[in-house]
């Protein structure tokens, strides 16, 4: 059975569908009249699907993160994580950082400049650090941009999943993705739901795909 939800995946088509089928992927008519629907309606996914300057890796990495932050809804008013580390300030698709300001409302507008930016920045520390980044499918290279965008580039830099895939294996580095599934809550290391659906289903996608 497949480890992937269906509102990612048919976020995932629905990008496909936009992007006349770039990605790597192959979208049946079936899962295209599914994802049509979310195409003609979903205003963040038309906004990542006609970026011309971003790749097709950051595209889909992007529709990940919407999913797996907020479920597709839009975040404007900031709100503090308490499940995350340190319960930081959070706004749009699990954004923190001093970009975030208590009181601002940020419309869809601002939060897609803001994820933007650090998802590019995700990439280029990716291609940077893993070496054989061009070999790898835009799905591939997508899952390992949100690993960056949510763990952090020093996460990776002492990972077993990047000694692999800079080893040559990159099923055996899909592979570590559902391990990633600790945080800290109340200073207590404790698996959380939230991470382990995300590195289950990146997991599948990275080595299997759609």
């Amino acid at each position: 059975m497949s480890k992937i939800p269906n509102a990612l995946r048919a976020g995932l088509v629905a990008l496909a569908v936009l992007t006349g089928g770039a990605g790597g992927y192959l979208v049946s008519e079936r899962d295209k009249a599914a994802a049509q629907a979310m195409a003609d309606q979903s205003q963040y996914i038309q906004a990542v699907a006609t970026d011309a300057g971003t790749s097709q890796a950051v595209k889909i990495a992007m529709v990940m993160g919407s999913y797996y932050e907020s479920s597709y809804r839009h975040i404007g008013t900031p709100y503090v994580d308490k499940l995350g580390k340190g319960q930081p300030l959070t706004v749009c698709n699990g954004i923190t950082g001093r970009a975030v300001v208590a009181g601002r409302y940020y419309t869809p507008a601002d939060c897609y400049a803001l994820e933007r930016s650090r998802y590019l920045a995700a990439e280029r520390t990716a291609m940077s650090m893993f070496r054989l980044w061009t070999t790898y499918t835009p799905l591939q290279q997508a899952v390992f941009i949100d690993f960056i965008h949510n763990k952090g580039d020093g996460a990776l830099y002492t990972s077993t999943l990047l000694r692999k895939a800079n080893a040559g294996d990159v099923v055996g580095a899909c592979r570590e993705n559902p391990r990633w599934n600790r945080g800290t809550v109340k200073g207590v290391s404790v698996v959380l739901p939230g991470l382990q659906a995300r590195g289950d289903a990146n997991g599948e996608i990275c080595e299997v795909g759609l």
